[in-house]
Order: structure tokens, then sequence, then C-alpha cells
């Protein structure tokens, strides 16, 4: 893993100035908790310890990556915008050049003389002194400006390496993070589903609302401990995965579609995590949302995300707050197809939906009114 060290104090000065304060100040932090993750993950022993650290090594993994594409990316419009400014100063420097040779070509006397006499000869001495300052400036700038674009170009290939080893790293911790899950022995029960009332639930439900009411009738030896109220944090609640969000509640999708929920953009096989303590009520496919988890932090909330590739879990156990749910779909990544200066929330980056619907005491409310959603997850 130290190779995504390294990938943070790369983009930490990939960009100077104001414009990547950002992206620096987003590496930083990934680099502070990836530190904290690895650190978690030497000293974990139980099953349970190490899905947790694994699951937040991952989530530093996929922000500091993200960071470094951002930086990488602008770095490509830095280095486009000087090429560009250097080609369009090329018939300016050789003008430049042309009258400076031509100058120097004559005879010295001839140098000398001006038609308005000594006083013109004078005169056109001073213009030319005071233009060597400026000539002098103009050459230093194309300098650092040339000097700016190779360091760009040489910064870009470093990234790129950096990215492919980053992404190497990241891909065996979500295999150690699907091992530790199979390993893990120690979750809490708080239900186990009935398999033949699932079935029958499945079979008759038409849609996602009608199979969330009737979610309490698959579940038996059920017991009254439930998670604590979610008053205190409502709507500053992490979103599961990272990514930003595609569609708003109640906008209508390219078929006209309108859904309650909202639709968060991720990269392929993004972690989804719970943002809550909570229980599982389902963990299957349904539908045409493909795979499917509820979680119900309290006895009248229901937490739906939809869309998954890889669930982790059943229904039925108790899981805290960050504790992996599964993994986005989308193909297993290559160094080729993640190595790129598209931005995570952009283009081939983003390429999974994942579906977030709130239902509360049954009844649909604005994920947006719950979960921060002001900026990527």
């Amino acid at each position: 893993m130290s190779a995504v060290v390294r990938i943070f104090a790369l983009v930490a000065w990939l960009l100077p100035g104001a414009a990547a304060a950002d992206a620096v100040s987003d590496a930083r932090e990934a680099m502070a908790r990836l530190e904290a993750a690895r650190g978690a993950l030497d000293d974990a022993g139980s099953g349970r310890d190490r899905v947790r650290a694994l699951t937040e090594t991952i989530r530093a993994f996929e922000d500091g990556l993200a960071a470094v594409r951002t930086g990488l990316r602008s770095a490509t419009t830095r280095e486009q915008a000087l090429a560009d400014d250097l080609r369009r100063r090329d018939s300016e420097i050789a003008a430049l050049l042309v009258t400076l040779r031509g100058v120097s070509a004559g005879p010295s006397p001839v140098l000398m003389l001006h038609p308005e006499g000594p006083a013109g000869s004078v005169r056109a001495g001073m213009v030319l002194s005071g233009l060597v300052p400026e000539l002098n400036a103009r050459a230093l700038s194309l300098r650092e400006d040339f000097s700016e674009l190779q360091r760009l170009q040489s910064l870009q290939s470093d990234a790129e390496l950096r990215l492919r080893e980053g992404l190497t790293d990241l891909q065996e911790a979500r295999a150690r993070l699907s091992q530790a899950i199979a390993d893990r022995q120690d979750l809490p029960r708080r239900f186990t589903n009935d398999p033949v009332r699932e079935a029958i639930l499945i079979a008759s439900a038409d849609t996602l609302d009608s199979f969330a009411r009737g979610l309490e009738r698959i579940s038996v030896d059920e017991s009254d401990d439930a998670p604590l109220s979610l008053d205190v944090d409502k709507g500053t609640l992490p979103l599961p995965a990272g990514g930003s969000i595609l569609r708003a509640a109640g906008e209508p999708d390219a078929a006209g579609v309108v859904r309650p929920g909202i639709i968060v953009a991720t990269p392929a096989r993004a972690v989804v995590t719970a943002p809550v303590a909570a229980t599982v009520r389902y963990a299957g496919p349904l539908l045409d949302f493909g795979n499917v988890v509820i979680i119900e932090p309290q006895s009248d909330v229901l937490f739906i995300l939809a869309g998954l590739g890889t669930l982790y879990g059943a229904a039925g156990e108790v899981v805290a707050a960050g504790d992996p749910l599964g993994l986005m779909g989308g193909a297993r990544a290559t160094a080729g197809t993640e190595v790129s200066t598209d931005g995570d929330v952009t283009g081939a980056q983003a390429s999974e939906t994942l579906y977030i619907e709130v239902r509360q005491d049954n009844t649909p409310e604005d994920p947006s009114l719950w979960f921060r959603t002001d900026k990527d997850g």
C-alpha cells in the first residue's frame, strides 16, 4: 500500500495555486485516513475489526485515487493551455528573431547613423535599451512556461504509474475484504428470515413499495432491541458510496419514470457502507432493481439501496455505521480502464448508479433530507 502514500505526496505538489487547493486538501485528508486505516488493519484482531479496517482502507483508496485523477485532469488542462500559448507566440518570436538578426547583420557604422541625426540616434538607442528588460522578461517567461510544460508532462507520467500501483492495491484490498467477510462470524442478529415467506413476498410484489410493506411478515424469532433514534443525525448522514447525485428525488429519468429516491453515480466496484448502525431487513435480488439491501436504522425507518453488484451480510444481522454492505457492479478494473484523466464523477469512472430511497412509516421521503448531498459522498 506504500504506492498510494506516494500518490498523495504527488498530488500535494502536482498543481500549485489556489485552483488546486481543494484537491490537495482532499488528498491530504485521504492520506491521513489511509494511514489510520493501515494502522487499524495491523492491530485488528477479530473478524469484524478486520472488516472495518479493510472497509476504511478501501474508502481511503477510493478518495485518494479520485484526488489524484482530479489533479491529473487539471495538469492535463494546464499543459494544453501552455502548449496553445506557446504555439500562439511562435510567429511573434519568429518575427522578433528576424528583426534582431537583421539588425545584427548590418555594419557597425551604419547602425550608429539615424536619419534625424545624433538626437535621433540617441532616442533610438534609448528605445532599444528600454526594450531589453522587456525582452529579457518575456524570454524568462517563455523559459518558465516551457519548464512548467516539461514538469507537467513528467508528473503526468509519474501520476499514471502511481494510479496503476494504487489500483492494484485497491483490488487487493477488495479481495481481502471479501475474504474477511466470509470469515466474519461475530455479527449480532435480531431475527432470521423464513425462506418460504420471503420467496412468496418476492413473487407477489410488483413494486418496491409493496415489497417494503411486506418485510415484517418474512422475519421470524425477532427480538425487540432496535437501534437508537436517528433524529439527531437526520440531514447529516454520509452517502453510502462515494459519488455525486445524478438524479434528485422526483426527477424523471430518460424514460419519464419518476421515483421517490435519488440516484448516485459511483465508480465501478465502489464499496457501499451502512451510513448508521442498522438491522439488515433484506439483502438479495429484487424486481428490476438488481441486488438490493434494505436496512432499518430504527423501527419506523427504512433505507433502501439498490443496484449493487456484490452483497455482504444477510437479513437479520445488525451492522455498525461504516460496515460494508456490498460493492457496486461493473467490470473488474484494469490499469487501462481506471488510469484516466476523467474525474470519478464523470465519464467512464462513474459507470455505476446506486438508487437510494428512504421510507418513514412506509411513506417515501426525500433522501436529501437525510443525507449530505451538497458535495461528493
